[in-house]
């Protein structure tokens, strides 16, 4: 249970010096609050010691790339993030083009190596509820693998959710990667989490994004997250991101590759249904190479 202190509203009055008029909660961990300087903010509670410094840190490198809008920060502590509202609408095959486009601009801002945290976000971050360990290399392959993929596979088997003898297959798609990843590629500015729940679609035609999990990629994951949890009108997003930056021959075949790091974070999350996936996802990146 909230303190007085901990509730949405004095929390929105603290980190933005206005004083709150109404609180909305929306969840366990969400609220509105409506400003006595007209703005309407959300109010985010972390799952966890130093959450909303990452996410405030990860917001904050998206919008620097000036390509997809991303709600401003207002403010943040250790545990709570204050940021813009947005005003949703319908998702529409015009947003999404541009969303597409816009993600590509963001993708080419780039990022000083692959695993790099936002600028005064820290190392060991987070996706979603799950750890995320922030670690730069210049090879994408051995560091998808290092640090995404096997540990996430060893807590699967260290928990019972995957036997030994399944993980087989992970493991040699791993072993597999730098002849399964395709041409090489610069590091990328990441969302991270792009899941159709961080994408906003604006009531004034722009895609907005959230809870980014930031850090220098491969742009093929961010849209191999729309492809595994769907998007609407994805058909859409992935003409505008072609148009603007086209993707290297060969893409189709590996989205199941960048799709194995965020179904192993949900096995160990939400249990076997998610394994069972996995496992049928290596297989199949597998039979294709």
């Amino acid at each position: 249970m909230c303190t007085p202190d901990d509730a949405p509203g004095a929390v929105a009055t603290r980190l933005t010096g206005a004083a709150a008029l109404r609180e909305r909660p929306l969840s366990a961990t969400l609220a509105e609050v409506d400003l006595d300087d007209g703005r309407t903010v959300m109010v985010k509670r972390g799952d966890g010691p130093g959450a909303a410094p990452a996410e405030a840190a990860g917001l904050r490198r998206l919008a620097d790339a000036g390509a997809v809008r991303i709600p401003a920060v207002h403010g943040h502590d250790d545990r709570r993030l204050v940021s813009d509202r947005v005003p949703t609408g319908a998702p529409a095959p015009g947003a999404a083009r541009r969303f597409g486009r816009d993600l590509a601009a963001l993708h080419a801002a780039g990022a000083p190596a692959f695993g790099a945290p936002p600028p005064g976000g820290p190392r060991n971050a987070f996706v979603g509820r799950a750890p995320l360990r922030n670690a730069d290399g210049d090879d994408w392959p051995r560091r998808y693998a290092d640090h995404r993929v096997l540990p996430y596979l060893r807590t699967a088997v260290d928990d019972g959710v995957l036997r030994p003898a399944e993980a087989a297959v992970v493991e040699w798609v791993c072993a597999r990667l730098p002849d399964l990843a395709g041409p090489a590629e610069p590091p990328a500015r990441l969302h991270g989490d792009l899941w159709n729940g961080n994408v906003l679609w604006g009531a004034d035609g722009h895609v907005r994004l959230i809870d980014p999990a930031a850090h220098g990629g491969h742009r093929e994951t961010d849209l191999a997250m729309l492809h595994l949890f769907g998007c609407p009108h994805l058909d859409q997003v992935l003409d505008g991101h072609q148009e603007t930056a086209p993707l290297a021959d060969g893409r189709a075949a590996r989205i199941g590759l960048h799709q194995l790091f965020p179904l192993l974070v949900h096995a160990v999350l939400f249990g076997p249904a998610y394994a069972e996936r996995t496992l049928s996802v290596a297989a199949r990146v597998l039979r294709e190479h």
